[in-house]
């Protein structure tokens, strides 16, 4: 049965020695690799607006991320991620107030949920793995996802997946060192990819998505219009 994880996050835009300091603090490179996401929500953009991400990425099944409690700092993000089907569909329906639908995987209830394909887009990742000197064995591995996305946007993602929300805490002080490490401003936040994609190809809808969020409320690292969102 997959495992419920809460993923935090700090999304930064890549210098040109980004994967020589990774090298010199001693990270590996894990693997390289190029893959489809395609996002889906209703016309409205009623998950996104709820600040709910729902992702198909070729060879890897479904997967949705919403947002935890804030408990950490802007430039950071904190995201449950479901990947077991039964529960996004769970999901889906009580923030799209459905009914609990009948048996199915999420394909057979885009239809009745009136889901659609809003983005999609191939990324060439090369993903970087590492453990910070004096690092408690047991702690997850820091890792570093440095991508660019077909049209054109490259950026860059420290991440730890945690179990329990106590575990928040300490992630985010990994992140913020390894950060610091790479020479990522300290203020400095990156969107991801699919708002990219939205703020070039669906401009309108970007906009609306921006006016239900308030300024410390950005979705997915959002800075505000015109900057330059897993």
């Amino acid at each position: 049965m997959a495992q419920t994880f809460i993923e935090v996050e700090r999304k930064f835009l890549p210098a040109p020695d980004t994967e020589e300091r990774l090298q010199e603090l001693g990270g590996t490179l894990e693997h390289q690799v190029t893959f489809r996401d395609t996002y889906y929500d209703t016309p409205e953009l009623s998950l996104m607006r709820a600040d709910h991400w729902l992702r198909q990425r070729e060879g890897s099944g479904w997967e949705l991320k919403y947002a935890g409690r804030p408990v950490v700092p802007v430039t950071h993000t904190h995201y449950v991620e479901l990947t077991a089907e039964p529960a996004i569909v769970a999901q889906l329906c009580e923030v799209l107030g459905a009914d609990v639908l009948g048996p199915g995987g999420v394909a057979a209830v885009l239809g009745p949920l009136g889901l659609q394909e809003v983005a999609s887009f191939v990324t060439r990742r090369s993903a970087w793995k590492l453990v910070l000197s004096g690092a408690d064995e047991e702690e997850p591995l820091l890792r570093v996802d440095l991508d660019t996305a077909d049209f054109g946007y490259a950026v860059g993602e420290v991440e730890a997946l945690v179990h329990e929300k106590a575990e928040v805490s300490a992630a985010v002080e990994k992140i913020h060192s390894l950060s610091s490490m790479l020479g990522v401003p300290v203020q400095e936040t990156a969107p991801a990819k699919v708002m990219v994609y939205l703020q070039r190809f669906r401009p309108q809808d970007y906009q609306h998505l921006l006016e239900v969020y308030s300024p410390r409320e950005k979705p997915q690292g959002t800075k505000a219009p015109g900057s330059s969102l897993g």
